[in-house]
């Protein structure tokens, strides 16, 4: 087997089309998640204007895109670590979220706050206060 044979077959494994996987077009990702919650922080130094990016959510998938555009006049870039142009990220899960979602950005990290699908049809305790 020659070389680009095996080159194109180690990165058609499915592992580096996962959103774990690294690429230089994926922005970092944090989780975090208290009970019937989410906080999902996305690392995305330099976007210019909040309607740069777009937020979706589908039952237990979450969509981020964004494009980066960082220009100094005068410069040439010579080494890229920041994420630049357009780039989107599919995040599944770990349960449904409804529709109780709040994403703000602020000092280079999108913050969105995601609540649990509860659905209809289960029966839930309330609390009398």
């Amino acid at each position: 087997m020659d070389w680009t044979k095996q080159w194109e077959a180690f990165f058609s494994n499915p592992f580096w089309s996962s959103s774990n996987a690294f690429s230089s077009h994926s922005p970092g990702v944090n989780i975090y998640r208290r009970e019937n919650e989410l906080l999902v922080v996305v690392a995305i130094p330099g976007l210019e204007h909040v309607h740069d990016a777009e937020v979706y959510i589908h039952y237990n998938t979450l969509e981020i895109k964004a494009t980066v555009q960082l220009h100094f006049e005068g410069f040439e870039l010579i080494e890229e670590g920041i994420t630049q142009g357009p780039f989107g990220q599919v995040i599944e899960l770990p349960f449904p979220v409804g529709e109780k979602v709040e994403a703000i950005y602020e000092n280079g990290l999108l913050f969105i706050h995601l609540h649990r699908l509860i659905p209809d049809h289960i029966r839930r305790k309330v609390e009398i206060k």
